[in-house]
């Protein structure tokens, strides 16, 4: 049975998401899994070591207090994403989280490695798989270069190919020039462009043919399928 899968527009580790957290523990233990909280920090492997420190305690903090037990994998760069080590603590875990970073370097680390199939694998038989910001936006087939207008798209890891995520998206073009905007609003013919804000999710449930938003901001259809914004609760099927 596939597993419940998560778009995060920002927000890992943080109380305002503990709920909708142990909610897709909740389903990986229904699905068979261990309730195990997996944090893979890929994204922030260019960070310095005392960021790097923050946000694995910060998602141990998380899985405590929603009674998960935390497991942190050290992945930065290709070797790591090819470890056997890493691969086996993967196996049965309920939630696997991508959290946030730079999506580049991610989606770079994590392409055609033993990690990537094997978080496939378990996101397949039942695990929880949840993407934040750059782990949303790796999950695509493409990776828009907004940090540099002139800088061509990442190959991501095409679980949704045709769907593209803009994370933070209630401050995301505050921070990014007009020239890469407009990359960004760019989608391939027949492709879904969804904005996420912070603190708010799309998921779809393991065994549902549904998405539904969940948190305190908006999901917002850009492209794709009608214009729509979705608030906690409300579902879409596309």
């Amino acid at each position: 049975m596939v597993g419940s899968l998560a778009l995060v527009g920002s927000g890992e580790y943080l109380p305002a998401m503990s709920e909708f957290e142990k909610s897709l523990i909740d389903d990986g233990v229904k699905n068979g899994k261990k309730p195990i909280y997996l944090q893979i920090p890929t994204a922030a492997g260019q960070e310095s070591q005392s960021r790097i420190n923050y946000w694995q305690q910060l998602g141990e903090k998380a899985a405590v207090a929603i009674g998960a037990s935390p497991v942190f994998l050290p992945i930065f760069n290709r070797d790591d994403a090819n470890n056997q080590e890493f691969v086996d603590q993967i196996n049965q875990a309920a939630l696997i989280y991508l959290s946030g970073g730079d999506p580049h370097h991610l989606a770079k680390i994590l392409i055609n490695t033993k990690v990537w199939s094997a978080i496939l694998e378990n996101w397949q038989t039942g695990s929880s798989l949840a993407g934040c910001s750059a782990g949303a936006m790796v999950l695509s087939s493409q990776v828009p270069n907004f940090r540099v207008s002139k800088g061509g798209a990442t190959e991501g890891l095409n679980l949704i190919p045709n769907i593209r995520v803009i994370p933070h998206f209630d401050k995301f073009f505050r921070w990014i020039p007009e020239s890469a905007a407009k990359l960004v609003m760019s989608v391939p013919q027949g492709g879904i462009l969804i904005g996420i804000d912070e603190l708010t999710a799309l998921v779809k449930r393991s065994g549902e043919d549904f998405w539904q938003a969940y948190g305190q901001g908006k999901v917002h259809f850009l492209k794709g399928v009608p214009d729509q914004q979705l608030t906690a609760g409300q579902i879409i099927k596309f």
